[in-house]
């Protein structure tokens, strides 16, 4: 982890956002996120708001954000259906055919790189690109896998293997239904999603940012892509990963900062500091035995948090969760 004397929104010219989970959850918006975003606007930040998710346009896309009180544009938007089109365009002439296995979000991004979506294979088009939809049926794989057998590039635009279910379970993703089509065919697609390089090379293009910080609440898709790219990241808890994932990850999907929520864009973060044995932040010392961990002090308790991820990171291979447990909980996080 790093430390920054400066609030992160003065410290990263660009924020790259992701959505679900960091701005909202379905269509809620998570506590704080409007705030946040605005006041980290005030102080020259420009947002970006980058999303697996291939099956909604980036007009869609804003006009969600919109409705929960981020005010945003179709230009504010990055997404792997973006990626995977620019990727395709590099690879194809100019008007080429690509068979579309998903929804209007892939077609949308094929049109502005000047390709031709189609949907079935009898005329064999050069390329196949597959991305979520609700709706998307057995007829439309059935056509893809027909092209990629005879010989079309496949490109895939996430590789999800679950999408957050609401209040249940959850559901496939995309990861999940690409297996359909490698699974009939045996050709594994080119993923152009987090954490794979695609859409995060779409997003420093697209907003010419010079010091990026990726901020994301998935360690397997947002922190690992921004370690991918060379990019710092901020991990926030308002989604999918707990304090006991954070602490447990592997080195490729740790991440530079942690904070409770998009408010920690605009504060500065305290620098962990090896004393001896002991990992200091703030108020809070973490010091580890083995396998042992052992936290005291008093303060903000995410200080506490950073301390025991200093610890807990000082080697390659994560602890046990068992020997991280209880000094977690002196945090009543």
């Amino acid at each position: 982890m790093k430390g920054s004397d400066r609030p992160l929104s003065e410290a990263y010219d660009v924020a790259l956002l992701d959505l679900d989970g960091v701005v909202y959850v379905g269509r809620r918006p998570v506590p704080a996120a409007a705030d946040s975003l605005a006041k980290a606007r005030a102080a020259g930040q420009r947002l970006a708001f980058v999303t697996n998710n291939a099956s909604r346009t980036p007009s869609a896309v804003a006009a969600l954000l919109t409705e929960v009180g981020v005010p945003a544009e179709a230009s504010d938007v990055v997404t792997s259906a973006q990626a995977a089109a620019r990727l395709l365009a590099e690879r194809l002439p100019a008007g080429s055919e690509v068979l579309v296995v998903g929804g209007m979000g892939l077609r949308h991004a094929l049109y502005q790189r000047g390709l031709r979506p189609v949907s079935t294979a009898s005329g064999r088009p050069p390329a196949v690109v597959q991305g979520y939809h609700p709706d998307l049926g057995y007829g439309l794989l059935s056509e893809g896998a027909q092209a990629v057998a005879m010989g079309a590039l496949f490109v895939g635009s996430n590789g999800d293997l679950t999408i957050p279910g609401g209040e249940g379970p959850p559901h496939p993703g995309n990861g999940a239904l690409l297996r359909v089509i490698s699974g009939a065919t045996g050709v594994e697609p080119i993923v152009t999603g987090k954490p794979e390089r695609p859409l995060h090379q779409e997003s420093i293009l697209r907003t010419s940012a010079e010091r990026p910080l990726v901020v994301g609440d998935r360690l397997d898709t947002d922190i690992e892509g921004a370690n991918n790219g060379g990019a710092d990241s901020l991990l926030v808890f308002t989604g999918v990963t707990g304090h006991l994932q954070a602490l447990t990850a592997p080195p490729h999907r740790r991440p530079t900062y942690l904070a409770p929520d998009l408010s920690g864009l605009l504060v500065p973060h305290p620098e962990t500091v090896r004393e001896g044995g002991a990992h200091r932040c703030g108020g809070w010392t973490a010091s580890r035995d083995g396998d042992a961990f052992a936290l005291s002090g008093s303060g903000d308790p995410y200080d506490g948090l950073r301390a025991l991820a200093s610890a807990a990171w000082e080697t390659e291979r994560p602890p046990p969760p068992e020997a991280l447990t209880e000094a977690l909980e002196t945090l009543s996080l």
